[in-house]
């Protein structure tokens, strides 16, 4: 096992409230597009999941907020599967700025959704690994 998969991402002045910090809601919205990001460089992509009739579902977000983000602050935001069995995973994130500080910690329990039953896949590891074309980037 690897590093986790990250990306960076810039702090906008028009994601912020009104104390200046980083809108405690787009934290998540940060959380998603990493959790996108490392998809699509599995390469298992939206069309890859429409096209099987699937589609990835969050099940539970918890974020931990440990230190303020504000604009023009730049943070990387980490993506790690965590594979236990079952129809449901987790993924463990980190946002840190540059120079470490953890800004905060995001934990989220997954699944897969069959479109079609409407109902989670039994192995939703295998799933995502039949649709990647980088299988091991979803276990690093």
């Amino acid at each position: 096992m690897g590093d986790p998969f990250k990306v960076r991402v810039g702090v906008r002045g028009y994601e912020l409230d009104t104390l200046g910090h980083l809108n405690q809601a787009v934290y998540l919205q940060y959380a998603e597009h990493a959790r996108w990001e490392v998809l699509r460089a599995a390469g298992a992509t939206p069309e890859k999941f429409l096209a099987s009739r699937s589609a990835p579902v969050m099940l539970e977000n918890t974020i931990r907020y440990r230190a303020e983000l504000r604009a023009g602050d730049e943070v990387d935001v980490t993506c790690a599967f965590e594979w236990a069995g079952g129809k449901t995973f987790r993924l463990r994130q980190e946002l840190r700025k540059p120079d470490g500080t953890l800004s905060a910690e995001v934990t989220a329990v997954g699944g897969i959704l069959d479109l079609d039953a409407r109902r989670l896949v039994v192995d939703p590891r295998a799933h995502l690994r039949k649709l990647a074309d980088n299988p091991e980037i979803l276990d690093a």
